[in-house]
């Protein structure tokens, strides 16, 4: 059976027509034999692979045989086969050692199951036709091979940018191809034109290898004259290798980053603080300042205090970092930072220096104790002051409500409404983080303020003996008044909702003429004076005809309950002659004779018809009939 990829080899190759003139046996004859040949067969390693041979033409016999000619030009026989009939009957004759063997299919072509590396040869074939003489050609095996992952090995070392020349970058390695691939570099993903020769600005050298099973191995190293602003540039490189059919592909490297040597150029030196706001730190956090030059790799860094344009030294170390925990004001200044790299300029600016300032805010003083207490419509000032770095912001605020800005806040002609409590707070807006605040409390000393609920007010004559009603009555000054109704049953004083130092009591009661007469009072006092409020409910109406709409609704009932106790009697008589009609007292009317009754009637029965319990006269004195 024909290998697909023979086919397909056959396909893309050229053909070689070979004609072969042989001369028979006599003079002056001539015979000829054409081959259909190609003279360039491709195969991928491990592939199977058939190479054809057919004569053209009509041959009743012919021998055809397969040689592998080696580079010396001996040629040595695998195969042979010869046309008997129809039929093409092979032989392998020798396969030197290949495994697996050379094997010819019914077709006379040569097969080899897995191209080798060692395949790649000239193979010869050879037609012998009698009379019509004999021909051959020459096929070339050409082997590709995929290699394998391609592996960079980049500089470890720490690579100087100052060196004018070049230095070794990295090796790229590509191993097991067919035939040798090539190796391209690229930085930052463009190519790097790089000669073979070597100079100073950067080239590249490459060596290839054959290795023991046939398959060829490149490796190429790439120089380079740095520069700082490779620090960043990302390197790899690529291997391009062949495919049949004039086809290529490419295997990359993983990209890697070289660690080069520059001096500082420059410096830059910063504070950092949660608090930090246009320079200022506040006092007691925990500040660090950062110290960062350009250059690599760290170099070291030293931490330094200016005080009367003396150098303090704080630190010295290669992270670039100061804390100074829980800083205080004490600790404003200046401070510096300077970076020791002898390889720098030496017109490299390589020290910075920067102005701490800690902002500070001291407790609040007021001018007043904690509680102020003033009569009734007295004015007073209280003064706020206070200690800060930057100068704080002052404000007044009650319940929220701001009241003025400034240190001192002026009160006029006070009432029960400006009682409360009073804040002055202290801020910053330049360090919104640092705040303070103090406050007082104002008590404004006087007579009770009386407030009441008044009842619903109603028309004349709509309060009715024994309608409930609720009263509440509300107080407010200082001390805090006392609450005491005329009537018992007054709840005890509580703060009123809304606040502003309201006191409220409640009673709830009954209306009666009584009260519509003198009114129910509520009174507050305190040391100052008091005040006093009267409830009046106008006339209340006597509840009579209320008590006649009762009385004859009870009578209804009554009523109802005896006719049903009548009926459910007649029930139980129902079927008995004359049964629930009422009868005259004594002998019953003339013409309706007297009930007799059998001797098989039990005593209950007779007793309970005439009314006695043990049969007694059946004629009773009152009530119903007899047969009732």
């Amino acid at each position: 059976m024909e290998p697909p990829d023979a086919r397909a080899g056959a396909r893309r190759a050229p053909r070689l027509l070979v004609l072969a003139l042989l001369l028979g046996a006599h003079p002056g004859a001539q015979a000829e034999v054409h081959l259909s040949v190609p003279s360039l067969v491709e195969v991928m390693k491990g592939e199977p692979v058939a190479l054809n041979c057919t004569p053209l033409g009509a041959h009743d016999h012919f021998v055809l045989e397969w040689f592998l000619a080696d580079r010396s030009g001996v040629r040595h026989r695998l195969a042979s086969a010869e046309l008997q009939g129809s039929e093409l009957q092979g032989t392998v004759h020798d396969s030197r050692g290949r495994s697996p063997p050379y094997q010819l299919d019914a077709r006379g072509r040569l097969v080899l199951t897995e191209a080798q590396v060692g395949d790649e040869q000239n193979y010869v074939c050879v037609v012998k036709a009698g009379a019509a003489g004999s021909a051959e050609a020459t096929t070339r095996l050409h082997m590709f091979a995929k290699p394998e992952a391609t592996e960079v090995s980049p500089n470890k070392g720490i690579l100087s940018v100052v060196d004018d020349f070049a230095q070794e970058i990295a090796t790229c390695n590509s191993r097991n191809g067919n035939p040798a691939p090539q190796i391209t570099w690229y930085r930052n993903g463009q190519r790097l034109e790089v000669p073979m020769e070597v100079n100073s600005a950067g080239y590249m050298t490459s060596r290839t290898v054959r290795e023991a099973s046939g398959l060829q191995s490149l490796t190429s190293t790439l120089y380079l004259r740095l520069h700082k602003a490779d620090r960043d540039a990302s390197f790899h490189c690529s291997v391009r290798y062949h495919l049949p059919a004039g086809q290529h592909g490419h295997l990359d490297s993983p990209a890697f980053r070289l660690t080069l040597h520059y001096p500082t150029e420059h410096v830059h030196f910063w504070v950092d603080s949660p608090s930090t706001t246009e320079g200022w730190v506040r006092e007691g956090d925990s500040v660090q300042l950062f110290c960062r030059g350009d250059g690599s790799p760290n170099p070291e860094y030293t931490f330094f205090r200016l005080q009367d344009k003396q150098e303090d030294v704080l630190k010295t170390n290669l992270e670039g970092n100061l804390t100074l925990e829980g800083v205080q004001r004490g600790q404003s200044g200046t401070y510096g930072c300077r970076v020791e790299d002898y390889d720098a300029a030496e017109d490299a600016e390589l020290s910075k220096t920067l102005e701490l300032r800690v902002a500070y805010l001291d407790p609040l003083e007021l001018s007043t104790r904690e509680e102020l207490s003033l009569p009734l419509g007295n004015s007073t000032a209280v003064n706020c002051s206070v200690q800060g770095l930057p100068t704080p912001a002052l404000r007044w605020t009650k319940d929220s409500i701001p009241l003025g800005n400034g240190p001192t806040l002026s009160l006029s002609s006070i009432t029960f409404d400006s009682a409360g409590t009073y804040i002055c707070e202290a801020s910053m807006p330049t360090v919104p983080l640092l705040s303070r605040a103090q406050s007082f409390k104002l008590l404004v000393q006087g007579p009770p303020e009386l407030r009441a609920e008044e009842t619903q007010p109603r028309s004349e004559g709509s309060w009715r003996e024994g309608d409930e009603v609720r009263l509440v009555c509300s107080a407010r000054g200082y001390p805090e008044p006392k609450l005491s109704w005329s009537q018992l049953g007054g709840s005890p004083a509580e703060p009123a909702p809304g606040g502003q130092g309201w006191v409220s009591s409640s009673l709830t009661l009954k209306v009666t003429s009584a009260l519509s007469r003198d009114g129910v009072s509520c009174e507050a006092s305190n040391p100052h004076g008091n005040a006093l409020h009267v409830f009046h409910f106008g006339s209340v109406a006597p509840q009579t005809s209320q008590a006649g709409v009762a009385v004859m609704a009870v009578a209804v009932s009554v009523g109802l309950l005896l006719l049903v106790v009548a009926a459910f009697y007649c029930m139980r008589r129902k079927g008995r002659p004359g049964c629930c009609r009422q009868g005259e007292k004594g002998a019953p009317p003339p013409g309706e004779p007297e009930l007799s009754h059998s001797g098989s009637e039990r005593p209950e029965q007779t007793g309970l018809l005439t009314g006695g319990a043990s049969g007694g006269a059946r004629h009773g004195s009152g009530g119903f009939g007899d047969e009732c």
